[in-house]
């Protein structure tokens, strides 16, 4: 079969999508991913796939998704595929409507997030939710990444048999590891010793970063490790002003570390103790999978995806979104007790290697497409 592996960006092409493109490969389809340009798409070509650039806007721009839809509509016209793959909820309605008019045989969307659960204007919700609900009634295979979004599909009627796929990352590539832990600490000055918190995400509001930075002021001798970065297509305000406070000396200060983009996240999640997302809203965060499989224990908000993931008191700690005290208690409670966050790591480790583990989760998915 020719497959068209559709999203919105590079990153998540590069960082979603490649694996099961692997997967199809390995099983002798022909695959094309299809998404805006960007410089990660490197990646994606060096391994020898071949990536059509259309412009694709994460905004609610008509004129821009009108752009983006009359694109889509000349490549599946051009390509003639057997089976669309769409992702993501902007793409994913365009993508799955696009296909519909040009009579793909099979139509298949994975949710990542419905954009009628985020925060938010209700007008903007409840466009969202009417698009969902008729791209629900033109595709063929619908899944998505988290349990809980699957029943709402089923109870919203937006498909009649959504199935829930989950996500999955290499524990081959992802886990423990002194000697990554020993080099990573020696190249940035840190003590074997010291706590360190990480959190591992793009830097946009709704991760909850501002509240992460204000508990850890309430945590005294554990640093904050950032990593990640700015996608150029991410809306809303930017968060160097919280950074610029949070780093005065009479706030963290030297305790906070930001990484910026990194390829070796497997490195510097072995190299940290706890792993924090106090997120506003997710689908099912790998970035959570793959701090379980390195053996952290987990502090992240008790919203949709999280909470399917981590078992409080077990393989971490769920806190309220937007409540900073709660959450610098939740990681001053770890950080003060290192048998608790091994034994939390290690259940961690164990329930992500059972329920998250990339080839299964890539097999599961490659079935269900019927590919």
């Amino acid at each position: 079969m020719k497959i068209l592996e559709i999203t919105n960006v590079d990153f998540s092409l590069r960082h979603f999508l490649l694996p099961l493109m692997r997967g199809l490969r390995d099983r002798g389809h022909e695959v094309v991913g299809v998404c805006a340009d960007g410089k990660l798409l490197s990646d994606v070509r060096a391994e020898g796939f071949r990536v059509e650039p259309l412009p694709m806007a994460r905004s609610l721009s008509p004129l821009a998704q009108a752009r983006a839809f009359l694109s889509l509509v000349a490549l599946i016209r051009a390509e003639r595929p057997d089976l669309v793959h769409a992702h993501m909820p902007i793409s994913g309605v365009l993508a799955r409507f696009a296909a519909r008019l040009c009579g793909v045989k099979v139509i298949a969307y994975t949710c990542h997030g419905f954009l009628f659960n985020q925060p938010g204007r209700w007008p903007r919700r409840v466009v969202a939710l009417v698009l969902e609900w008729i791209a629900g009634h033109v595709t063929d295979r619908y899944f998505t990444v988290s349990e809980e979004e699957a029943r709402d599909a089923r109870r919203l009627r937006i498909h009649p048999r959504p199935v829930a796929i989950g996500n999955g990352r290499p524990p081959a590539v992802f886990h423990p590891d002194a000697i990554a832990r020993a080099r990573v600490r020696a190249e940035l000055g840190v003590d074997q010793a010291t706590v360190v918190v990480i959190v591992v995400s793009r830097l946009v509001r709704h991760k909850g970063h501002p509240e992460l930075l204000t508990a850890m002021q309430q945590v005294p001798g554990a640093e904050l490790w950032v990593v990640g970065d700015r996608l150029a297509s991410d809306h809303g305000e930017t968060l160097e002003a919280a950074f610029a406070e949070a780093g005065r000396p009479d706030r963290l200060g030297a305790r906070l570390r930001r990484l910026g983009y990194r390829t070796d996240i497997a490195a510097l999640l072995a190299s940290a103790d706890i792993f924090a997302l106090p997120s506003h809203f997710e689908g099912l965060p790998m970035s959570v999978i793959e701090a379980m499989l390195c053996g952290l224990p987990v502090v992240a908000t008790d919203i949709r995806g999280p909470r399917e993931q981590v078992i409080p008191g077990e393989t971490g700690l769920l806190v309220p979104p937007m409540d900073v005290p709660s959450l610098a208690v939740a990681i001053q409670h770890l950080v003060c007790d290192a048998s608790l966050r091994a034994r939390m790591g290690e259940a961690g480790r164990a329930r992500a290697m059972a329920l998250y583990d990339e080839a299964a989760i890539t097999r599961r998915t490659l079935d269900l497409l019927g590919a």
